[in-house]
């Protein structure tokens, strides 16, 4: 019982299988026959077949009893390829359909062909070509033909059993086409191969070569030759080698070195290879520049120049060219050449060699600098105690100038640009010996130049003292140090300017003004010029008195006394004197006060000027009388109705006097005759109240004002005659 399940599912399996069989069996399309198999390339067969009803391609294979190599096509032929060269294959075919493949036919053997030979090809010249090829497996012979590319000219063919051909007599510069195969020992030929090769070109001819010395190039042409690609010339020396290379039939060669000689030639080429013209053009070129050139100018005014001697150059010739544009030159086969040379120029210097190629390359320009020129109108414009200034024009070459002053001991120097110098800290009064040098960078100073004497403005006195006589004359003293000298004194202030002048050690000045101060220097002088002003010395006249004294009695016992300004003045000291006594002030002011002056009395005045410094000036005497004093006991009386008498004591002194009344209705006023104490006012209107003034006059025709005033009340009422009411006093105003 356990067993029968197992036997049942392996009955099953077995009936598909059959099934399965039966179903293939009836459905697979049929086995096709090869009618042939053959092989036209060395890596290929090709096979023919009659084609089956229903199949849809076919499998071919190919089998050399190491390897199968199968491939699947559609149609008859069919070819199985990626096989070996000159291999036996056995070759077989199978249908295929939707419902399978076929079984695989009765074999057929096929031979793959030789393989094509692998070619080396060159063109040893311009009518040849040279093919070479390995060995062929199973090749017995190889067959070579070359023609042109373009299917022009002949063909020529050869067959040999080597693996090397040169084909002669073809055209230079041409593209030819080369094919070569290999034939086995049955002639049947296998693949073949092809390439392309060039002959080389022909050698250029008609070689032409110029020189151009100033860019020391070479240009060389030629003609085309037929097939060149390219074309390359070389410039050959022992030294050197240069080459330019263009597809035209011209070219350049720079830059060539001086003083050699070059063999040129040209060459063609193309893919294939190059040729050379047969004959080379010799070229010489222009001599180097001379070297080692030495410049020298022995004696001044001499230019030598100098170098050495150099190849290929046939004789030498030398520009000088100076600063000023002005060019010599000298033509020589020697290796010197003089010329004549001048102070404070530049001299551009160049040597050239000359062959027949040319002028030689320019070689650095020397330049030699002559001394600088010495200036020659050296001309002193100032010259001072201490300082010399001295100017000259300038001249050429010098950068720089040199002042050198001596004078005993004592050497002073200064260095400008400009053609000045200012020799200072010199000593006065001394003989300098000076020289201008002149000076260059390059060159250095001309120590050639020639020198002049100078001599230093005197030294300045110094003012000892000065001093005033009696007669008001001022006396200067100095101290004199120089020789030959002339000294004169000024005396400068603002009312203007005094001189005096001596060879000794003093002098005299008069009349100088008052109230004046002035500065006082002295100053020394001989043919060398004037010295610096000594030190002044302040000097300060007297003070000027004033003028314009003016008295004037302000009161009974007051004196004003006033003056103008004077110049340099300080105080003022003014002194009064009468037989009673003295009085005194002494002010800054232009005016003084002088009080308790008696009046009536004749006095003098005395004016006295004091300069800040204590100098005084007495000024001139003046006689004065005092104004007559106020009168005493004034009264006034009625005269009539309309009329008033006012009355008074006249006091010490002689005078005249004058009477005012004043009130609301008016002013009036009356003179008494000489020598009377009264006067009458008529016409005066009553009821008012008046203020009485009675004032000396003094000689001027002044009236003065400083007297007592009264005042009364004229009534309307009472006798026309009698003594007026008294009402009160007023103090002048």
């Amino acid at each position: 019982m356990a067993g029968g399940p197992k036997r049942h599912l392996s009955l099953i399996g077995f009936s598909l299988i059959c099934l399965k069989m039966v179903v293939s069996a009836k459905t697979a399309p049929e086995i096709p026959t090869i009618d042939q198999a053959y092989s036209k390339l060395s890596n290929s067969i090709t096979v023919e077949w009659v084609t089956v009803p229903g199949a849809t391609g076919y499998l071919l294979s190919a089998e050399d009893g190491e390897t199968v190599i199968e491939t699947m096509v559609a149609n008859s032929p069919g070819t199985v390829t990626g096989l070996k060269a000159a291999t036996l294959y056995q070759i077989t075919i199978r249908s295929i359909s939707a419902a399978g493949r076929s079984q695989a036919s009765p074999p057929t053997q096929a031979k793959t062909v030789l393989a094509a030979p692998i070619l080396e090809v060159r063109s040893p010249s311009p009518d040849s070509i040279l093919v070479r090829w390995e060995a062929v497996y199973m090749a017995v012979g190889f067959s070579v033909s070359v023609m042109q590319a373009n299917g022009m000219g002949r063909i020529w063919k050869e067959n040999t059993t080597n693996t090397s051909l040169t084909f002669s007599c073809l055209d230079a510069g041409t593209l030819y086409t080369i094919k070569a195969y290999a034939w086995n020992a049955n002639g049947i030929p296998g693949d073949d191969s092809t390439c392309n090769q060039r002959t080389s070109p022909r050698a250029p001819g008609n070689l032409q070569v110029s020189f151009d010395s100033g860019a020391l190039k070479a240009s060389v042409s030629w003609t085309l030759t037929e097939g060149a690609f390219n074309y390359t010339v070389m410039a050959l020396s022992n030294s050197s080698q240069q080459s330019c290379s263009t597809m035209f039939s011209s070219c350049s060669i720079s830059p060539l070195q001086c003083g050699t000689e070059y063999l040129i030639s040209v060459s063609a080429s193309n893919d294939a290879g190059s040729s050379r013209s047969p004959s080379a053009v010799t070229l010489k070129t222009v001599a180097c520049a001379p070297g080692r050139v030495t410049i020298q100018e022995d004696p001044p005014g001499n230019l030598s120049v100098a170098w050495s001697n150099v190849d290929l150059g046939d004789y030498y010739v030398v520009f000088v060219k100076s600063d000023d544009g002005l060019e010599v030159h000298c033509n020589t086969s020697l290796t010197q050449c003089n010329f004549l040379s001048e102070c404070g120029f530049t001299y551009f210097i160049s040597v050239f060699a000359y062959n027949k190629a040319g002028q030689s390359p320019l070689s650095d320009v020397f330049n030699y600098t002559t001394a600088p020129c010495c200036p020659s109108d050296i001309n002193p414009v100032l010259v001072s105690s201490d300082r010399v200034e001295m100017v000259w024009s300038p001249v050429r070459g010098a950068e720089l100038y040199e002042t050198k002053a001596v004078g005993g001991y004592n050497v002073v120097e200064c260095s400008d640009t400009a053609p000045a110098c200012t020799l200072s800290a010199l000593q006065c009064d001394t003989k300098y010996n000076i020289t201008v040098y002149s000076f260059s960078e390059v060159r250095g100073s001309n120590m050639s130049c020639s020198s002049r004497f100078v001599t230093t403005a005197p030294c300045s006195p110094e003012i000892k003292n000065i001093s005033k006589d009696a007669f008001s004359t001022i006396n200067v003293h100095w101290r004199a140090t120089n020789n030959d000298a002339t000294y004169t004194v000024t005396a400068r202030g603002e009312k203007g300017l005094y001189q005096c002048s001596s060879t000794g050690e003093a002098c005299a000045m008069g009349d100088l003004p008052c109230g004046s101060v002035f500065s006082v220097t002295a100053v020394a002088e001989t043919q060398a010029g004037k010295s610096l002003p000594s030190y002044s010395v302040p000097l300060e006249t007297v003070p000027c008195c004033p003028t314009g004294l003016t008295v004037t009695q302000v009161t009974q016992t007051v004196i004003n006394v006033s003056w103008t300004f004077g110049t340099v003045i300080q105080t003022y000291v003014t002194v009064l004197e009468s037989l009673v006594g003295q009085s005194k002030c002494h002010t800054h002011q232009n005016h003084c006060l002088l009080g308790c002056i008696p009046c009536g009395i004749d006095y003098t005045v005395a004016l006295r000027a004091v300069s800040a410094t204590g100098l005084t000036t007495e000024c001139a005497y003046q006689s004065y009388s005092s104004n007559a004093c106020c009168p005493l006991g004034v009264k006034l009386y009625r005269l009539g109705h309309n009329g008033i008498r006012i009355h008074w004591q006249a006091s010490r002194g002689s005078a005249n006097y004058s009477t005012d009344l004043y009130g609301s209705k008016g002013i009036f006023t009356c003179a008494p005759s000489a020598g009377f104490s009264f006067c009458d006012v008529t016409e005066i209107p009553c009821g008012d109240v008046y203020t009485v003034v009675v004032s000396p006059v003094a000689e001027t025709g002044l009236k003065l004002t400083f007297c007592p005033k009264k005042i009364y009340s004229v009534t309307c009422s009472g006798s026309t005659l009698g003594m007026v009411i008294y009402r009160g006093k007023r103090n002048a105003e």
